[in-house]
C-alpha cells in the first residue's frame, strides 16, 4: 500500500518528537561523567568476573553487593563490554530506554485516540523534567519504565484479544522489571489486573483463570534470582547490600520495601510512622546516613577534558581503569558550599543566600500536597491536575457499559496507574526524586487522550467542548503560580509567556466556538498554542540537567543552574577533590599496595566507590552502602588485617561512622592500626587534626604490624 501524504507527515512528525527525547538526553553528555559512583563501581566490578556478575557486586572482591536486583546493571555491564567503560557508555542504556519508552507510549496511546494524541502523549513524555535527568544517569528507572510500557503494550493486546499469550508476556515484563528495582515494579499492578479483569473480551471465570496463571508465572520470574541467591551459601557470594540478615528477602522487605512506606505502612498496620519532617530517611537522614539539612558528597566523578584513556578505549590492562598516572578525574562539584542536590547547608553558605536552591530534604513534607511542594514541583507536577481532570472528563464521555468502552478502558488503565502512585509519593518514606519519572507515562497518556477527546467534543459543538478552553486556560494558570511563586527570579519571562499563551488559546477557543463563521482551521491553531503554553515549563525544567545534572541523585530545576553558573571559589581552578578521591592518597595507597585483597577500607560505599573507579582494584565497604550493614564483627576484620587481606582503612570525613555494627570495627581500627601522618587529607584545614579524636577529619589508618 502506497504511503498516504498524511501518513509520511505523522512519521516525519515522530521522527522529530523521538529526535527531541534523544537530544535532550545525549546532550552534553560527557558532563556527566560516571553518574552515580556506587552504581558506576558496581558495573566495572561485575565486569571482573561472572561470580561478581551475577551476583552484582559493589566491588571487585565480591566482599557485598548493590542494593539492588542485577537486571538493569547487566545492561550496563554489556554497554560497557561493549563500547569500553567510560561515562555515556553507562548513561546509554537509559538513554535508549528514555526514546524507546517515548515510541511505545506513542503506539498505546495511538491505538485508542490516533496518531496525533500519540505524538502529544510522546512529546510530553519526551520533555518531562525528571524523566530527562534520570535518563541521563546511570540510575537504572529509565530501564525499569520502558519494561512496564512494554508491558503494558502487551496488556492492551491480551485485553483486546483476551489472550492469555499475551497477558503472560505481560507478567513476564513486569517481573523483569522486579529484576531491575524490586517492588517498584510492582507499582503498576493495580493498572494491570484491573484492566484485564474488567475488560478483557473473555469470560469473567477465563479471567479470573488468566489472571491466576499470570501471578505464577510473574512471581516465578520475580523471584528466581532471589532464590538463587538465598539458596548460595553465604560464604560463596557477596553480603547482600543493606540487608539485616543477608538475604535478598529481608533487601525486599526491609531496605526496599517497608522502609520506602513511612506513613502507609502505618495505615496498614505494617509500621510507625516517622513523625519527623521527612519521613523517607529513618533516624533523621536523608536516605543516605547523611542529617537533613547536611551537604552531601557528590558521588559522580566528572572527567575533564575528555574520559580517562583506559576508559575511553575499553582497555583494562593487569584489571586496573582510570587515567594512567592513577588520579581520580576532576570532580568540580565536591565544594561543601556547592550542594548538589538541593539540601541547605548547615552553615548558611552561599547557597543559602541564593535562596531557590536550599531545600530543607530533598522529597518535602509529607501530605496530600507534597508533590506541589517547591522540591517536587517541578519535576513531573506541571500537567497533574489537567491529567486528572481529563481522566474524568474521558469516563463522563461514554455511558458505563460492558463491556467497557475503549476510552473508559484508557482511562482506567491510565487512572489505577496514576492514582496510587500519587498516593504513594505523596506519603511515602524513602524515595527520591528520580523516582517520579514513574508517574510520566500516565500524566501524559492522559493528558494527550483527553485533550484529544475534548477537541473532538469542541469540534462537533458538544457541552464537554466548553471544557477544552478552560481546561488549557486553568492548566496555564496552575503552572505560571508554581513558577511565579517557588522560582521567580528564573521565570519571570516565561510566567508572562504562559499566561498570554495560555490566554489567548483560551479566549481565542472561546469565541471559536461563539462566532461560528470562522474557520476550523483557527481552532487547530490556537490549541496548538495552548499547548506550547503548557509545555514551556516542563520544556524549561528539563534544559537544566543538559549543563551538568546532579550525580547522585539527579533532578531538573533551577537550583542546578544556580550550582552549576556559581562563581567558584579558585577562579575556575579545579577544586578541592573528596577526601577519597584526593591524588596524594591514591599515590599512597598504589605505591604502598603489596598484594592485599583490598587497597584500603572504608566505612561505606561512597567512601571506596572512587577509589575502585580510579584503580580498578577492590575496596572495602565495612558496612555497605550507608555502614551500617552488619557484615563483619571487629574480630572478624582482625582476621583479615592479620591475613594479609587490608592494611589501609580510611575514618571519618566522607567515609563517616555507620549507624551499626562497623562502630565496633572502628574503634578496634583506632585502638590498633597508626594514623599515617604524612597524609594530609582534610585539605590543608588547621582545624582539622588526624589522630583518633579527629572531629571529623578524615584519617587513612595503617594496620599493618
Amino acid at each position: 500500500m502506497k504511503p498516504t501524504k498524511t501518513g509520511i507527515l505523522h512519521s516525519l512528525a515522530l521522527a522529530a518528537v523521538l529526535a527531541v527525547a534523544f537530544f535532550f538526553r545525549i546532550y552534553n553528555i560527557g558532563a556527566e561523567g560516571y553518574g552515580n559512583a556506587y552504581y558506576a563501581s558496581t558495573v566495572f566490578s561485575m565486569m571482573t568476573s561472572w561470580k561478581n556478575f551475577f551476583f552484582a557486586s559493589f566491588d571487585p572482591a565480591s566482599f557485598v553487593s548493590v542494593d539492588k536486583p542485577p537486571f538493569g546493571f547487566w545492561v550496563q555491564a554489556a554497554s560497557a563490554a561493549l563500547f569500553g567503560f567510560q561515562g555515556w557508555a553507562l548513561m546509554l542504556p537509559q538513554i535508549v530506554s528514555g526514546v524507546l519508552a517515548c515510541l511505545v507510549l506513542y503506539w498505546l496511546v495511538r491505538r485508542f485516540f490516533g496518531p496525533n494524541a500519540g505524538l502529544l502523549a510522546a512529546l510530553i513524555l519526551a520533555v518531562t523534567p525528571i524523566a530527562v535527568a534520570a535518563d541521563r544517569n546511570n540510575t537504572i528507572d529509565g530501564q525499569l519504565l520502558l519494561v512496564l510500557l512494554l508491558s503494558a503494550a502487551a496488556l492492551t493486546l491480551a485485553v483486546e484479544k483476551g489472550s492469555l499469550k499475551w497477558l503472560a508476556l505481560g507478567a513476564v515484563l513486569i517481573g523483569i522489571g522486579f529484576n531491575i528495582k524490586m517492588l517498584q515494579a510492582y507499582m503498576i499492578l493495580p493498572a494491570f489486573y484491573g484492566l484485564y479483569l474488567l475488560a478483557a473480551r473473555t469470560t469473567l471465570l477465563k479471567r479470573v483463570i488468566h489472571l491466576a496463571v499470570a501471578s505464577i508465572i510473574l512471581l516465578v520470574v520475580s523471584f528466581a534470582w532471589v532464590v538463587a541467591v538465598d539458596s548460595t551459601p553465604a560464604d560463596q557470594r557477596p553480603y547482600v547490600g543493606s540487608s539485616e540478615n543477608n538475604t535478598v528477602t529481608e533487601l525486599i522487605e526491609g531496605h526496599n520495601g517497608l522502609r520506602r512506606m513511612g506513613q502507609i505502612a502505618s495505615w496498614l498496620g505494617l509500621a510507625s510512622a516517622d513523625s519527623g519532617p521527612q519521613a523517607s530517611a529513618p533516624q533523621g537522614d536523608d536516605g543516605q546516613n547523611r542529617p537533613v539539612g547536611q551537604v552531601p558528597p557528590n558521588q559522580g566523578i566528572r572527567p575533564q577534558g575528555g574520559l580517562p584513556p583506559r576508559f575511553a578505549n575499553g582497555n583494562n590492562p593487569n584489571g586496573q581503569v582510570g587515567p594512567q598516572n592513577g588520579q581520580l578525574p576532576p570532580r568540580p562539584n565536591d565544594d561543601d558550599n556547592f550542594p548538589n542536590q538541593g539540601f541547605a547547608p548547615q552553615d548558611g553558605g552561599p547557597n543559602n543566600q541564593a535562596g531557590q536552591g536550599s531545600f530543607q530534604n530533598e522529597t518535602g513534607q509529607a501530605g496530600a500536597l507534597r508533590l506541589f511542594s517547591q522540591q517536587l514541583a517541578g519535576q513531573v507536577t506541571w500537567l497533574i491536575p489537567l491529567a486528572l481532570g481529563l481522566m474524568l472528563v474521558l469516563f463522563l464521555r461514554n455511558k458505563l457499559t460492558w463491556l467497557l468502552h475503549p476510552e473508559a478502558q484508557f482511562a482506567l488503565f491510565w487512572g489505577l496507574w496514576l492514582i496510587p502512585m500519587i498516593v504513594f509519593f505523596s506519603y511515602a518514606g524513602l524515595f527520591h526524586r528520580y523516582y517520579l519519572e514513574m508517574l510520566a507515562p500516565a500524566v501524559a497518556a492522559l493528558t494527550a487522550g483527553g485533550l484529544t477527546a475534548l477537541a473532538r467534543d469542541f469540534a462537533a459543538k458538544r457541552w464537554l467542548g466548553w471544557l477544552l478552553p478552560l481546561g488549557i486556560v486553568a492548566s496555564a494558570i496552575f503552572e505560571a503560580v508554581v513558577m511565579a511563586k517557588y522560582w521567580p527570579e528564573f521565570t519571570g519571562w516565561a510566567v508572562a509567556l504562559t499566561l498570554s499563551l495560555g490566554g489567548l488559546a483560551g479566549v481565542g477557543l472561546l469565541i471559536v466556538r461563539a462566532a461560528p463563521v470562522l474557520p476550523h482551521q483557527a481552532a487547530r491553531v490556537l490549541v496548538l498554542v495552548g499547548l506550547t503554553a503548557l509545555l514551556i515549563a516542563p520544556v524549561l525544567w528539563s534544559t537544566t540537567p543538559l549543563t551538568g545534572g546532579d550525580a547522585a541523585l539527579p533532578y531538573a530545576g533551577p537550583e542546578l543552574l544556580q550550582r552549576n553558573n556559581a562563581q567558584r571559589p579558585d577562579d575556575g581552578a579545579v577544586r578541592a577533590r573528596s577526601n577519597t578521591g584526593n591524588p596524594a592518597l591514591i599515590e599512597f595507597l598504589e605505591a604502598n599496595y603489596d598484594g592485599e585483597t583490598f587497597l584500603v577500607a572504608g566505612m561505606n560505599a561512597n567512601a571506596v566507590a572512587p577509589i575502585i573507579l580510579s584503580t580498578g582494584k577492590a575496596a572495602m565497604a565495612i558496612g555497605g552502602f550507608s555502614g551500617s550493614d552488619p557484615i563483619l564483627s571487629a574480630d572478624e576484620f582482625a582476621q583479615y588485617v592479620i591475613e594479609g587481606k587490608v592494611r589501609f582503612v580510611l575514618s571519618g570525613g566522607q567515609g563517616g561512622r555507620p549507624n551499626g555494627g562497623g562502630n565496633d570495627v572502628m574503634t578496634w581500627v583506632q585502638n590498633s592500626c597508626s594514623p599515617v601522618t604524612e597524609l594530609n587529607l582534610n585539605n590543608g584545614n588547621p582545624q582539622i587534626q588526624q589522630g583518633p579524636d579527629n572531629n571529623g577529619g578524615t584519617v587513612l589508618y595503617d594496620c599493618k604490624k
